[in-house]
């Protein structure tokens, strides 16, 4: 079924103290601005908006597309606005920093902080023959220590995938543009537009979605590796369960990459949740384990020790790991 898309609001609008610049971007779920507030700071506006649910031609108020819809809207709305509560306790450097979120116009909005750079998918694209092992290591041991911080508010990404992973000017990298909210609609939803990313998406997702947990974004996070390494995504979790093509890439990329990052990808890309990385710990040991690998750099094992546990998030020393 065809939905038609939602008209942003235009540029000049005024919503609370923030004054819309211009749109950055739109999918079926929300829409996302970039603002000034009154101090002229630019801030990132998320909308929520989705295609299938509400629809707003003309002005600035949204409305169900009909009474039938209007109780998921209404959920999902209440999704959104806990998910933005929730993102507002979580203050760390890799997460994206919500700032403020309120109702306006028959909807919900979320003000974040505006970072300057480009997403992993844009490294991805410019890259020859994959992003360098060294790059991947860096970004990936950063952005581990925020998602850690994620699952430690009990919340899900759901949605991690290269074109979420922001690239600073500075090379850190921050997670943009959760899920979970997304997921919390259900399948009600789903039979107009996908609330996934096929390829990234985990199978629990499709048809399972009681079981997503910490390893459904565990996951993501291999199939972004392998996006890293390949330049594409790999065969969608719904047609693997059919008729599974996945290539190990310890085989595929024997001598491109480290082993032991080639079976970190493998291991994350398991088709059974259980066979997966249980926690976003066991994969910061597992990329230490690749830094200690003859063929890196010296003192690539210490920055990511430092990296990975320096927020005092997991403490890797002679005699053994300590969870804090």
């Amino acid at each position: 079924m065809a939905t038609s898309s939602n008209a942003p609001l235009p540029r000049g609008y005024q919503l609370l103290n923030y004054t819309i610049v211009k749109q950055l971007s739109a999918g079926g779920f929300s829409i996302v601005y970039l603002a000034h507030d009154e101090s002229d700071h630019p801030v990132a506006i998320k909308e929520y908006l989705p295609n299938a649910l509400a629809l707003r031609k003309e002005g600035d108020l949204v409305v169900a597309t009909s009474a039938d819809k209007l109780a998921l809207f209404r959920h999902g709305m209440k999704c959104f606005f806990e998910e933005g509560k929730t993102l507002a306790a979580i203050s760390h450097p890799n997460v994206v920093r919500v700032i403020n979120f309120f109702r306006a116009n028959e909807t919900v909005y979320m003000v974040m902080e505006y970072e300057r750079g480009r997403t992993l998918q844009k490294e991805i694209q410019l890259s020859d023959g994959g992003v360098r092992e060294n790059v991947i290591l860096y970004v990936f041991a950063h952005l581990m220590n925020g998602l850690r911080e994620v699952h430690l508010h009990k919340l899900l990404h759901l949605d991690i995938k290269p074109a979420n992973i922001y690239i600073r000017r500075d090379g850190s990298p921050v997670l943009l543009d959760f899920g979970s909210a997304r997921v919390a609609l259900g399948p009600q939803v789903n039979k107009f537009t996908p609330m996934y990313t096929p390829g990234f998406a985990a199978p629990e997702h499709y048809n399972d979605r009681e079981n997503l947990g910490p390893w459904s974004d565990i996951y993501s996070v291999g199939a972004s590796l392998f996006a890293c390494m390949s330049g594409m995504a790999p065969q969608a979790a719904d047609q693997r369960a059919k008729e599974d093509r996945y290539q190990s890439v310890r085989k595929a990329w024997a001598g491109r990459y480290s082993d032991s990052l080639l079976e970190l990808v493998d291991w994350c890309l398991m088709l059974d949740p259980l066979a997966r990385p249980q926690s976003v710990r066991e994969i910061q040991k597992a990329l230490v384990s690749v830094a200690t690998e003859p063929q890196q750099k010296p003192g690539l094992l210490t920055g990511l020790r430092d990296t990975i546990g320096r927020l005092g998030q997991i403490k890797l020393g002679g005699r053994g790991d300590k969870q804090t």
